[in-house]
């Protein structure tokens, strides 16, 4: 009974801990294996491990059209985040800071993008493009990504200008601070960690999205298609080293960022 009684106690202070451990278990495993086998000398089928090699990370483009596919998903996302950073922003603050005729319906219909299904909206905006008769590419592809990233960028920098403390800017005016100026070293500054979580939660939405950009690419090819179509006969390598990459950038830039943050605070 004591053993028992011991047991149940050890379980309920560390049931939290175990938790946490199955979660990130469950959550890193797949990119675990995508890391080691981005390590595997297994040629253009990429399934089974057949040693140990550098060479796929040596020659990142050795499969061919990977580094084109790569390249074209870089760029929709890049200019699609960018357009996206830029509306979402100034749609957030319009949202928080004013009152207008409207304003309540627009903040529904930020959520439409969210809540729709994906393949919905990629057979809408599809069917939208053919009526007005806009070629399929890189153009529609750029559309379609602002469409739905913008919706990600109103909500999370408007959660962050919400939380502003509007005497900030009152003080600053009070020091003899025109609107600008206010804004460009008050607001800007504050808001601006929630416009940089918005515009990488923007780009990651855009260089990992398949369905939407299937739809409506065309003879475009992005990663997340190249790495569907060579699902079929086997993934190479070279694109497990693209995904092994993009994540440690990521990681880097989020640890950058919290670094630069703690410095700044402890300043």
């Amino acid at each position: 009974m004591n053993g028992l009684y011991r047991a149940r106690r050890w379980l309920g202070r560390n049931s939290l801990r175990l938790y946490a451990v199955v979660a990130f278990t469950y959550i890193f495993l797949p990119i675990a294996y995508v890391t080691m086998y981005s390590f595997n000398d297994g040629g253009k089928t990429n399934i089974v491990w057949r040693g140990f090699t550098l060479d796929n990370w040596l020659d990142p483009c050795g499969a061919a059209d990977v580094c084109q596919a790569v390249g074209n998903s870089l760029q929709i996302g890049l200019l699609s985040t960018a357009i996206a950073t830029v509306l979402g922003t100034m749609i957030a603050f319009a949202l928080t800071r004013y009152r207008f005729a409207g304003r309540t319906p627009t903040n529904l219909m930020i959520f439409l993008p969210m809540a729709t299904p994906e393949v919905v909206l990629a057979a809408s905006l599809l069917t939208l493009f053919l009526n007005l008769g806009i070629p399929l590419g890189m153009t529609t592809i750029v559309i379609a990504h602002v469409m739905f990233s913008i919706s990600f960028v109103v909500v999370a920098v408007k959660a962050r200008v919400a939380s502003l403390d509007p005497r900030l800017e009152q003080a600053a005016m009070d020091l003899y601070a025109t609107e600008t100026q206010s804004f460009l070293r008050i607001t800007l500054p504050l808001v601006a960690p929630g416009i940089g979580g918005a515009a990488l939660l923007a780009f990651s939405l855009s260089f990992d999205d398949y369905i939407i950009t299937s739809f409506n690419s065309g003879d475009v090819n992005t990663f997340p298609k190249f790495v569907y179509v060579a699902a079929q006969r086997g993934i190479p390598a070279q694109a497990y080293v693209v995904g092994t990459a993009m994540f440690f950038i990521a990681l880097f830039v989020v640890f950058a960022g919290e670094v630069f943050r703690r410095r700044r605070a402890s300043r």
